[in-house]
């Protein structure tokens, strides 16, 4: 098993494992410097929100909310809301907060900010995710076990996202999002949620339990012998060969 300082910055997949990450800029800029979205910081609490240009939409990042839902989305005639709690990953965030000026009917930009084109089913079947029906719902499990999409149609929610390693406090997150929301907001969630590639993280950010497990499979940035990226993937592919998860 190989040790990590804090400091080092390193290459972590799956990414739902991964821990929320801190470049919210990632999700918050283009919204404010592509798309002219008024926006209201409060140092103090952290909160930051943001408005759509038309008024219909608006975004909140709130680190001090109570109940661990970091960010929401809501939109406004027809009313719907999606939810974010604190370790879900801002790249899957970020996709769907870049994606929302074009489910607004904004398409400045589309060439810079593209929409996946697959199905829950097809983006499910490109990453090995596992396809169940349970009723009126279909759940989508990530090869490990470790995440599932509950769609459920006629729900209030009709689409839930759940995490938890081994049910590790510090690895739980959850997203939602509720009925008359467009089905592309939840498609564009999962195609960068289950993408197999890895993602940045300093080590300290990793959630704790991750740090000390081999369910998520981990390599430096700065002292990997070719690109980072190229010595991600031959771990990867040592690691389906070997059948088992090493660390690196």
């Amino acid at each position: 098993m190989t040790t990590f300082a804090g400091e080092d910055l390193v290459l972590v997949s799956p990414r739902y494992l991964a821990g929320s990450g801190t470049r919210i800029a990632d999700a918050l800029g283009p919204l404010i410097h592509l798309f002219d979205w008024s926006h209201d910081h409060d140092p103090a609490s952290g909160h930051i929100r943001l408005d759509s240009s038309c008024g219909s939409a608006f975004l909140d990042f709130e680190p001090a909310r109570f109940d661990g839902s970091w960010w929401t989305i809501r939109h406004h005639d027809p009313s719907w809301t999606a939810r974010f709690s604190r370790q879900t990953p801002i790249e899957a965030i970020a996709a769907v907060a870049q994606a929302l000026p074009q489910l607004l009917g904004d398409a400045r930009h589309a060439d810079r900010i593209p929409l996946t084109t697959s199905t829950l089913d097809q983006t499910a079947a490109l990453n090995g995710w596992t396809t169940t029906h349970a009723e009126a719902a279909t759940l989508y499990t990530s090869p490990d076990g470790h995440c599932v999409l509950t769609h459920e149609p006629g729900g209030e929610l009709p689409w839930r996202f759940t995490h938890s390693l081994y049910d590790g406090f510090d690895t739980e997150w959850t997203a939602t999002v509720s009925r008359d929301a467009p089905d592309q907001l939840a498609r564009q969630f999962f195609a960068h949620l289950a993408t197999p590639e890895p993602v940045e993280r300093y080590f300290k950010d990793l959630p704790y339990l991750v740090q000390h497990s081999s369910a998520a499979l981990i390599t430096p940035v700065n002292t990997a012998s070719v690109s980072p990226h190229v010595h991600h993937a031959a771990a990867q592919a040592a690691r389906v060969h070997a059948g088992r998860p090493p660390r690196r």
